[in-house]
């Protein structure tokens, strides 16, 4: 459940204060003997137990909080023990993704309960060349654990809660190896911080599939394949048609101005 801000809250209480004082009235004008109706009563008891809500929802979502912080702390002592790639391994894995290393085409995978195997500790020498995040709580604080990573050719992130633009700026760490990138149904993301991406000078392969976020898909796509020419971009889900802002052009007629071919020099009308 989603925390409300403090004067959202305030004017549902003085809501349910009036909803419920009109109730009380109108109850006693009908009839002085009878007792109040059980809708009245309900929102009486709301109004009364109106902060103790308040306090378990703020309660609850600082809960949450701290439970995502926790999942992304730094695996500091796991790495002094085991080596920086048992560290990212047991990360991922700790938070439900999967990995697989350098030379290997077996995966460790976290199962629906959480459990895995802990055969990956033979692997203390391998790097990670594929990483899968997708449905996790990641956040930009558990790049940290995968920092060292200076193989890592793959990464998945689809339908990630916590990735934003800032997780984004801080992908620059993989800038010469990283080859695909997934950051499909990632609800946080805005345009902004797919401008940050123009740093992954290796990447052949980006998902932006369904980012509710993205307000003109069509012209993002472009500058994207601009900014990334030799990466192929997938942008399932969208409606592809530029709007207004984008200055009344066609996907094709921005592609040819961006080219230097265009013949017009004023945007086409929009209807």
């Amino acid at each position: 459940m989603a925390l409300l801000c403090r004067p959202s809250w305030c004017l549902l209480h003085r809501c349910c204060q009036r909803s419920a004082l009109l109730l009380v009235a109108r109850q006693q004008r009908l009839s002085s003997s009878a007792s109040p109706s059980p809708l009245s009563k309900f929102i009486l008891y709301l109004t009364e137990r109106f902060y103790d809500v308040e306090m378990l929802v703020t309660w609850k979502a600082q809960l949450k909080g701290n439970q995502i912080q926790k999942k992304n702390n730094f695996y500091g002592y796991t790495q002094s023990l085991y080596g920086s790639n048992i560290a990212s391994a047991f990360f991922v894995l700790n938070l439900g993704g999967g990995v697989r290393f350098t030379g290997h085409s077996d995966w460790f995978r976290a199962n629906k309960r959480g459990k895995f195997s802990w055969d990956f500790l033979k692997h203390k020498e391998t790097s990670l060349e594929e990483i899968d995040l997708s449905y996790t709580i990641v956040n930009y604080r558990g790049l940290a654990n995968l920092e060292k990573q200076h193989h890592l050719q793959i990464l998945k992130l689809q339908g990630c809660s916590e990735v934003d633009d800032w997780f984004l700026a801080g992908l620059y760490i993989f800038q010469d190896t990283l080859e695909e990138l997934d950051i499909s149904h990632c609800p946080r993301i805005t345009a902004g911080g797919l401008a940050a991406l123009g740093n992954l000078r290796k990447l052949k392969r980006l998902n932006v599939s369904s980012l509710p976020r993205i307000s003109t898909p069509g012209l993002v796509i472009i500058l994207l394949e601009d900014m990334l020419p030799q990466c192929q971009i997938i942008a399932d889900n969208y409606d592809h048609s530029l709007r207004q802002e984008d200055g009344g052009y066609t996907e094709e007629e921005l592609k040819d101005r961006r080219r230097g071919t265009g013949t017009s020099s004023e945007p086409r009308g929009v209807i």
